[in-house]
C-alpha cells in the first residue's frame, strides 16, 4: 500500500510540474522555491503545537489548491506560483513518508513515525 501512495503522490508531483510549464515561468524559480513551505517548521520553535498548526497550514494540499485556482480566476500568476509551489512540496513530502504532524512532535505524522529513533528500531 505504501508505494501505492507513493505512486499516487509522485503522478501529483508531476501534475504540478505541468502546470507550471504553463506559467511559462523560468525552471529556476520552481528550483529555488520547492523547499520554501518548510519555512513553517519555525513554530517548533515556540512549541510542539504552534509547529504542527503551522506545519500543518504550510502543507495543506486543500490550501494550495485554492490559492492555486484562486490565482488562476484571478490572472495572477504569483498567486498561481504560491499555490503550485504549496501543492508540489506537499506532494513531495508525502512521497516521501512525510505527513501532517500531529501535536504529541515532530516526528508524529499522520503517515506514521519518522525520524532516526524509528530507522535504528527496524
Amino acid at each position: 500500500m505504501k508505494k501505492l501512495i507513493q505512486l499516487e503522490e509522485f503522478i501529483m508531483f508531476l501534475a504540478t510540474l505541468v502546470l507550471f510549464n504553463f506559467l511559462g515561468l523560468s525552471w529556476w524559480w520552481f528550483a529555488g522555491c520547492i523547499l520554501l513551505p518548510d519555512i513553517s517548521m519555525i513554530g517548533y520553535i515556540h512549541n510542539a503545537r504552534t509547529g504542527a498548526w503551522l506545519y500543518n497550514i504550510a502543507h495543506h494540499r486543500a490550501l494550495a489548491v485554492i490559492v492555486w485556482l484562486g490565482g488562476y480566476f484571478l490572472g495572477n500568476i504569483v498567486v498561481e506560483f504560491i499555490g503550485l509551489i504549496l501543492f508540489s512540496h506537499a506532494t513531495m513530502d508525502r512521497m516521501l513518508g512525510y505527513g501532517l504532524k500531529y501535536e504529541s512532535g515532530f516526528r508524529f505524522t499522520h503517515l506514521g513515525e519518522i525520524g532516526r529513533e524509528v530507522r535504528s528500531k527496524k
